[in-house]
Parts: C-alpha cells; sequence; structure tokens
C-alpha cells in the first residue's frame, strides 16, 4: 500500500523541515507538499516553492515577507503572510499531515491550530508540551487529532510500547547523547566558548538545539514532553547517556523485558514514520550495517554537571506554570550565551533562578501560559542585568 499524503510542514527551513523535504524528494510522489512556512530565510522559502510547488507558502515575518517578488513563485502557489497565513493551512482540507518544526515556543500557535482541526501532527517541536502539556494532550482528545513524535527519542518509545500492554509498562528511558561536554569537569565547561558549544559529536542541528544538547536541556524537555505525549509518571522516565546514538530510546516491562529502537543517527527515520504511521515505506535514512564491528556504551547522567536534567525533572513532577516558564527563562538564557552576555554554567543557573521565583499555578489557562512566557524573559533579562 502507497505511503500517500499531503503535508504541509510549518518551519521549513530549518534542520527538520530540510530533512522532512529529504523524504519527500525520496517517496516518488507519493508525499506531496501542501503548505510550507518561514519565518526570515525567505530566499529559502522561495526555493522550496520552486521545488515542490506547494499550494501555499506563508512568510510568517510580515516585514519579511515585503522582500519576495510574488513574480518569482510558481503560478499555482499563494503566499500567506503571517500568523493568520500558518491558521489558514493547518487547517485546510488538503493537508492530510502537519510536520511542527518551529523551534521554541513559537512554534505553539501553529500547533494548536493544528490539532483543534483535528490533523494529523508530526511534532518536532518538544516545546509544545514543555509549555502547555496537559492542554494539548486535552485538545488532542476532544478534537480526535493524532499526535506523532518527530524526536528520535519518543519516536523510539512510541514503537516500543506497540510492542506490549500499557498496563505492564514500568517505565521509559531515553537516551542522550551527552553532547561536546559529557567528560568534562565543572571547572572546564566553565570555560567553554559559544563555538566550543556549537561542536555537537553526533547530530547537525540548529543553533539554539545544539546548546541545549551541551547543557542538556533538550534531555530535561524531552522529560517533561514524555510526561504528557505518553500519560506517564515523573517517575517512569529516566535518561541514560548513549554517546553513539545509535539506540534512541528504551521501553522496560514489568517482567524486566527492555525493548529498543536502534538506527544511525539520522532524523529522516523518525519524520518519515510520524509523517507515514502506520505505514512503513523506504527510508532514504542511513541504515544500521551489524556487519560491521561496533561498540555501544551507556552510562547515567550526572546531574550535579548538568542540572538541566534535575530541573526537567522537578518540572515533569509538578506540572502546572512551571513547564512555560522554564522553557522561557532557557529560551532567552541561551540567546544571551550565544550573544555573549552569559556565561555557559549561568544558562542553567538563570532557568533555575526564575523558575524558582514564578508563581505557580497547578492548572493554568493558556493565556496564563503565554504571559508567564513573556515574564520569564524579562526575569532573565533582569538576572543577566544583575
Amino acid at each position: 500500500m502507497p505511503c500517500t499524503r499531503t503535508i504541509a510542514i510549518l518551519g521549513s527551513t530549518g534542520s527538520i523541515g530540510r530533512s522532512t523535504l529529504e523524504v519527500v524528494r525520496h517517496s516518488s510522489g507519493s508525499l506531496r507538499i501542501a503548505a510550507l512556512t518561514a519565518h526570515s530565510s525567505i530566499g529559502q522559502l522561495v526555493e522550496q516553492a520552486n521545488e515542490f510547488k506547494p499550494r501555499w507558502i506563508v512568510a510568517t515575518d510580515p516585514e519579511q515577507a515585503k522582500n519576495i517578488d510574488r513574480s518569482s513563485l510558481p503560478r499555482e502557489t499563494e503566499l500567506l503572510i503571517g500568523a493568520e497565513g500558518v491558521d489558514r493551512v493547518v487547517r485546510a482540507a488538503e493537508v492530510d499531515v502537519v510536520v511542527a518544526a518551529v523551534i521554541g515556543s513559537a512554534g505553539l500557535a501553529g500547533t494548536w491550530g493544528a490539532i483543534d482541526a483535528g490533523k494529523t501532527l508530526a511534532l518536532a517541536n518538544k516545546e509544545t508540551l514543555a509549555v502547555a502539556g496537559p492542554l494539548v494532550m486535552r485538545l488532542a482528545a476532544e478534537r480526535g487529532a493524532n499526535i506523532l513524535p518527530v524526536d528520535s527519542e519518543h519516536s523510539a518509545v512510541f514503537q516500543a510500547l506497540a510492542a506490549g500492554r500499557r498496563e505492564d509498562l514500568k517505565r521509559i528511558i531515553l537516551t542522550a547523547s551527552g553532547g561536546p561536554f559529557r567528560s568534562y569537569s565543572r571547572d572546564q565547561m566553565a570555560k567553554v566558548t559559544v563555538a566550543d558549544a556549537l561542536a555537537h559529536p553526533i547530530w547537525q542541528m540548529g543553533r539554539k538545539i545544539t546548546i541545549d544538547s551541551a547543557t542538556m536541556m533538550n534531555k530535561a524537555l524531552e522529560i517533561i514532553e514524555a510526561r504528557w505525549l505518553f500519560d506517564l509518571r515523573h517517575d517512569q522516565i529516566d535518561v541514560v547517556v548513549h554517546p553513539q546514538s545509535v539506540v534512541h530510546s528504551f521501553v522496560e516491562y514489568n517482567d524486566g523485558s527492555v525493548l529498543a529502537q536502534l538506527s544511525p543517527p539520522d532524523m529522516r527515520l523518525p519524520i518519515q514514520y510520524a509523517i507515514t504511521w502506520p505505514e512503513r515505506c523506504p527510508s532514504p535514512a542511513r541504515k544500521l550495517d551489524l556487519s560491521q564491528a561496533m561498540s555501544l556504551d551507556f552510562q547515567p547522567p550526572d546531574e550535579e554537571r548538568f542540572p538541566a536534567l534535575r530541573l526537567g525533572r522537578q518540572v515533569a513532577r509538578v506540572g502546572g506554570t512551571a513547564g512555560a516558564v522554564l522553557n522561557a527563562a532557557n529560551e532567552a538564557a541561551v540567546a544571551r550565551f550565544l550573544e555573549g552576555e552569559l556565561r555557559f554554567l549561568e544558562i542553567a543557573a538563570a532557568c533555575e533562578a526564575v523558575l524558582e521565583n514564578h508563581t505557580f499555578d497547578a492548572s493554568p489557562t493558556l493565556e496564563q501560559l503565554m504571559q508567564l512566557d513573556t515574564w520569564a524573559r524579562q526575569e532573565v533579562m533582569r538576572w543577566t542585568s544583575r
């Protein structure tokens, strides 16, 4: 049976968006692009439009949209602008799957619209569930929307969970590469530069995600995401450092059986599985070559050197407004680090300070979460200036 889908990609010029387009190229026409969106990489968006000839492209920044010469677009492609354009394409009847690849809390609005429309959502934006997990999952249940994980770790858990009964689940174990500083001491990490932190040994990713990997805040956010995506207790989620990034996560059952999903580190595989689920189709992703000798290493994470993990566990335990505050504080702190205004170890320290000083609410509205997002970013700026 062919894996036929019509796709809208939110954030088509980022690393996940570009990898999704590689999957589409490999599909021999069974996967088709209905819409592409971008914020600032407008020239690249126009190039993509001319290759894939979508029904719509959306320039989410109205100022950047002014740089688009409409005559440079394919005849069949309509230009839309701003958040209204994103909301229109994620709700369009022509769209089967929405790939949510916008980084940070900025991706929440488009994701929310896709779920509200009952679409299948291929979720690469971990911040959506970190910020508003209970609200998002409740809306998905009400609208009959499927949320399928694109993160390699959550995709691995999703696949391994299919092998057993939910009532027999003991825990999940997310793997982490450990980033470039997994063997560094705290003293060594105190001296790292932006260039050091951007040099990930395994994955090629955007700047913000690469810094999150170096601090292990990405794993903290994945703990929170898994808490809501898979409806787990906070104490059912563990992390193990696995430098080779071949085992993407484990699922352990009550009888002691541990199931894992293995593949070379290549995002095209979990992207394609999220798009074509429940079908499995030939993939352009690299294949695991077991004819070659290899070794796989695992070690427990050090939460003293990587305190972001402790913050992620704390947020997964308490829920409420904590996720929105931690995520926003981290986005602001990473931006300050990339600007040279914050030292590497101060990223997690700033996040913890803001998290501890916010007014916690166990059952916030989406509006409250958005207000706290703004507040937390402002607090990081004040913390930095102090």
